[in-house]
């Protein structure tokens, strides 16, 4: 019996992701259930996790992958690695996936023309204006600058592996690094980088775990500290999930 290959691949780096792993899981499932007639596969990469993220993983169908060294770039590259899909979509544990994301997702990319970009992020879920405001004005730039959020970016694999993949010298802003190397390659290549106009939802835990201020400090000049790992410690931090 012959087994297809995927055509896409949907990578999720995992750190200690128990308690929203199984969410994010269950929307890609369902995300999925309309595409019957296209082949993806899902890859969860364990980045050296304390907790069940792995067994959660498998209990949901992904493939589980390990990473041992803690570092976001390092499990992006990892998953993309053990990807057998031609094109790469990168998705936070905490972040639901739509059908409608999806789907345009792979019909942008079926038409040869975009190399790869990201979307927009949904700010309904918050009810504090100063997240909200922060959230709108990350969209604007993310539009005007081209960037892709980390949360939410797909790509060719020929692209990611042209690259050479993510920036493994940094605990953060890998993916504005990758955009900007993926717009060159695009241009290089007479294709585009796109952002979609799909907000997609996050748990947008880190402004309930963490003072306002010190996300905007974080937000503002994690860029300059993104080589050490220790400055750039709250995002990767856990903690308890608040109801």
């Amino acid at each position: 019996m012959t087994v297809s290959r995927p055509d896409y691949s949907i990578i999720i780096p995992a750190f200690n992701e128990a308690a929203y792993l199984g969410s994010t899981l269950t929307s890609v499932k369902n995300a999925q259930s309309s595409l019957a007639h296209r082949i993806g596969e899902v890859i969860v990469v364990d980045n050296n996790s304390t907790d069940n993220t792995a067994q959660i993983a498998k209990s949901l169908g992904a493939t589980v992958v390990f990473e041992p060294i803690n570092q976001i770039s390092r499990a992006r590259n990892c998953g993309a690695k053990a990807a057998s899909g031609k094109y790469l979509i990168f998705l936070d544990a905490d972040t639901a996936l739509s059908e409608q994301l999806l789907v345009k997702t792979l019909e942008l990319l079926d038409t040869g023309e975009i190399a790869g970009g990201g979307t927009s992020l949904d700010y309904s879920g918050t009810k504090l204006l100063r997240v909200k405001f922060l959230i709108w004005f990350w969209n604007f730039v993310s539009r005007f600058r081209k960037l892709a959020a980390g949360l939410y970016l797909f790509c060719l694999k020929q692209a990611w592996e042209d690259i050479g993949g993510f920036d493994e010298t940094v605990y953060i802003a890998e993916e504005l690094i990758f955009s900007k190397h993926l717009k060159k390659w695009a241009k290089e290549h007479g294709k585009k980088f796109c952002i979609l106009d799909i907000p997609i939802q996050t748990s947008l835990r880190k402004f309930y775990w963490f003072s306002y201020k010190t996300m905007v400090l974080n937000l503002a000049f994690g860029f300059f500290v993104k080589g050490n790992k220790d400055k750039c410690r709250v995002w990767y931090e856990r903690k308890e999930v608040r109801k």
